[in-house]
């Protein structure tokens, strides 16, 4: 293989001038915090009860995989900075290290795709399945969720293994497949992003007109049917699942209007924090999509700016993957407190 054939031309050496000392140490707190707080979120969701829900579930895998961009990509990515962007280890490396790096950004944008998606369709449907049938699908999604990134992003090893300029440039490990950056940046990021986007308004357009109707459709409901509700709740099962997303019950109107208000409020909090997880995923990813798009189109005539860009911009990308735990603690109490007690080294 041509990855087996190391060019002697390469000039690897470790910079000596500590002119990345600073930066350098900043990316290790980064790297550390990405990787602690992903996984007390793991934790959080795998032993607290009150988060077991499908969009939690659908949060958990999305931790997983920001973890593990924490503990296979930032490192070797830091590395690569402090030998001057050359690649210091072996070369058969460069295209599995690239394969996990793509695999992991496409996991996430689709995960937060699956989530926008799933909230939106439950909250159509909200007496469509049990609690325990929506959870059981939701590890079916979130298997497809990993396949789609896995075969979206299997073709980076493939051509790197097979012809090596397709993933060094001036001895560099980068993508250097212009076609494939293309079609892979619309396909695993821009599209899923217009259905993430498309999926949230609509969430939050449904649950306004449910917000001005319900004083009037709940009367008329509530007095025939008691029907399970699928949870879309992003807040604790064990308190919600049972209104989450407009349920109906048997009791009389007062209450259930008042079990219906609670309902949408959890919606409009969830809502709310998931935004802010969207709002922060797009801005943080699209300056290096977009700019890696344009490096892909004009090639040898981009300016040395437009790299340069593309190296600041890849770590803002990969920051977005420490601040997921950082919302959960701003905006949700079951995640904070269950975070602080696992910090005191208290699991139950």
């Amino acid at each position: 293989m041509a990855l087996l054939n190391t060019t002697a031309s390469c000039n690897v050496t470790l910079d000596t001038d500590h002119s990345y000392s600073w930066p350098a140490l900043f990316i290790l707190v980064i790297i550390f915090f990405t990787i602690a707080g992903n996984i007390l979120v793991i934790m959080a969701v795998s032993i607290e009860s009150k988060l077991h829900n499908p969009t939690n579930f659908f949060l958990c895998s999305l931790a997983v995989a920001d973890m593990l961009v924490g503990f296979l990509v930032m490192p070797i990515s830091l590395i690569s900075i402090l030998y001057n962007h050359t690649w210091p280890l072996p070369q058969l490396l460069c295209p599995l290290w690239i394969f996990l790096d793509v695999l992991f950004s496409t996991a996430s944008i689709m995960h937060l795709c699956a989530i926008s998606l799933d909230r939106y369709i439950g909250i159509r449907n909200p007496f469509s399945i049990s609690h325990t049938q929506s959870s059981r699908k939701a590890m079916i999604k979130i298997i497809t969720v990993w396949t789609i990134s896995i075969v979206l992003s299997l073709p980076i090893p493939v051509m790197g293994l097979q012809d090596e300029q397709k993933v060094f440039i001036d001895c560099a490990c980068v993508l250097n497949e212009p076609r494939f950056i293309l079609v892979g940046s619309i396909v695993a990021f821009f599209v899923p992003l217009v259905i993430m986007v498309v999926c949230y308004y609509l969430t939050l357009h449904h649950l306004q007109k449910h917000s001005k109707s319900f004083p009037h459709d709940s009367k008329s409901s509530c007095m025939h049917s008691s029907i399970e509700t699928s949870d879309t709740s992003f807040l604790n099962s064990k308190s919600s699942s049972k209104m989450s997303a407009f349920p109906v019950i048997k009791r009389s109107p007062l209450k259930s209007r008042q079990g219906m208000n609670r309902a949408l409020e959890n919606e409009r909090r969830a809502s709310k924090v998931l935004g802010i997880v969207f709002f922060l995923f797009l801005i943080m990813w699209c300056p290096f999509f977009i700019t890696n798009v344009l490096n892909a189109i004009c090639r040898d005539n981009c300016s040395e700016y437009v790299h340069k860009l593309l190296d600041i911009f890849v770590w803002v990308g990969y920051v977005s993957s420490g601040v997921n735990p950082l919302i959960y603690t701003l905006f949700n109490k079951t995640y904070r407190q269950a975070f602080a007690r696992y910090l005191r080294c208290k699991f139950h």
